[in-house]
């Protein structure tokens, strides 16, 4: 599969020229519906965080590199132990899954994008096929109200209306069917054994990787996505074939009809939608995508992470949703169980600007010329929005040329209501905005225009 070269992304993503749609149709109509989402609020917390390192991948010798530039405090070997060994002390009493709820609902968040499992795999939910997980005896948060963390989130969210984007790691670092520990260490993220030689126990690992999406997708109601991380566990790669089709059409087939399941980076049709991680696309994609970023700089907690203003969140949610796509946010909660506060204000200042402008975001498409200098356009029915982005100082010329490729028939001021003068000429708009009152730092001007269609 050809991929593309992402400047300043984490890794390539399936170019859209490759897409392939899903083919039934409750699955579309699915899809359609989630685009129109726009804001989720992604979240990777396991028990390693306590170590403020990155979430599994220090594990991985092959990625050392980077992954274990601060296994400072003792040898490698002694802190890759005391990774595996975090689940005996994490015990994060101060967790509280509906006061995240209500954050991220006060926020403007519309579906909840959560790692029940990253590729480290310890388990966030109450799993029958291994004892690496939260409610195991050994994990002291075990005797928590809400120990089935997974369960706890996924009520509460689902309660107050946000859909349910269920991340899971297709590779299992901590499976002895995944890194074999008869064939001894694991220099890379790949299996650590042929599984042409050994095709029994890479048929024990496609069962175990099965039950366990099984279990997501039958014990916790209706699951909106499923977001397979772990891209080079793939057919082409070592024959790493966890026939990911049969469990996806058994489970389409029974519990979950509509599941939209994005194997991400994989390509093929169990993409149903494309993923650019930490980068945004240079152009509007005409096909369904998601970035995928952070609101510090790591996707794992980091007692020193910074943590991107409000401004630069709005600015970061215009630029991707003109250009067609979701923006699921990262924040990684703390070893206690709160959410960094830092973080916390940023996203209060992202709510407070949707809740004047979230009419221009939601349930929103593209439409030319989608975004240009520090305006940014979206459509619905027959509006036409137009955001103007600010710099630290909101401030706007008496005249403010937007374009629209419709004839216009009113203008209005989303945040004020005010019906704005303009003159049309082609697709040139010209807004008379000398009279718009100011006041605050909004981060962003919104104007609806009414068009005929």
């Amino acid at each position: 599969m050809k991929q593309n070269i992402v400047a300043n992304g984490i890794h390539n993503y399936t170019p859209p020229e490759e897409y392939i749609p899903p083919r039934s149709p409750e699955v579309q109509k699915h899809l359609e519906w989630f685009m129109g989402l726009k804001l989720g609020f992604m979240m990777h917390w396991a028990p390693g965080c306590q170590l403020g390192t990155y979430e599994s991948w220090p594990l991985s010798d092959g990625d050392a590199a980077w992954s274990q530039e601060d296994f400072t405090w003792a040898p490698r070997e002694e802190c890759k132990q005391q990774y595996w060994d975090a689940n005996k002390t994490f015990n994060p009493v101060k967790f509280d899954a509906a006061s995240w709820a209500e954050l991220a609902k006060e926020c403007g968040f519309q579906y909840l994008l959560f790692t029940t499992k990253h590729h480290d795999g310890f388990c966030m939910y109450d799993t029958k096929t291994t004892d690496y997980k939260i409610t195991s005896p050994d994990c002291p948060f075990h005797t928590h109200r809400d120990a089935d963390i997974v369960g706890a989130l996924y009520r509460e969210f689902r309660s107050r209306g946000m859909a349910i984007s269920t991340y899971f790691s297709k590779p299992d670092w901590h499976s002895p069917y995944y890194w074999a520990p008869q064939f001894g260490t694991a220099p890379t993220r790949n299996v650590n054994y042929d599984v042409n030689e050994h095709p029994e126990l890479w048929e024990q690992y496609v069962q175990f990787v099965h039950e366990q999406i099984r279990e997501l997708c039958s014990k916790y109601g209706k699951i909106d996505v499923l977001w397979l991380d772990g891209g080079w566990v793939r057919p082409d790669n070592l024959g790493q074939d966890i026939r990911l089709g049969e469990i996806v059409e058994e489970i389409r087939s029974t519990t979950q009809p509509h599941l939209i399941v994005c194997e991400r980076t994989c390509g093929g049709e169990y993409e149903n939608f494309i993923t650019p991680e930490k980068t945004v696309p240079d152009t509007a994609l005409q096909v369904p995508w998601e970035t995928c970023t952070t609101i510090g700089e790591k996707f794992s907690f980091h007692y020193t992470d910074t943590f991107k203003s409000g401004r630069e969140l709005v600015h970061l949610l215009l630029e991707v949703v003109s250009k067609g796509g979701n923006l699921a946010l990262n924040l990684a909660p703390q070893p206690d169980g709160l959410l960094p506060e830092r973080a916390v204000r940023s996203l209060r200042d992202l709510g407070a600007w949707l809740k004047l402008f979230g009419d221009g975001i939601y349930g929103t498409h593209i439409v030319s010329p989608y975004f240009e200098n520090r305006l940014f356009y979206t459509q619905k029915d027959n509006r036409v929005f137009a955001f103007c982005t600010y710099e630290e100082i909101p401030s706007l010329p008496a005249k403010l040329t937007v374009h629209c490729p419709l004839p216009v028939e009113h203008v209005q001021s989303m945040r004020t209501g005010q019906t704005v003068k303009f003159r049309q000429n082609g697709d040139s708009v010209v807004l008379d905005v000398s009279g718009l009152a100011m006041g605050g730092a909004f981060y962003a001007e919104g104007f609806a225009l009414s068009v005929s269609l």
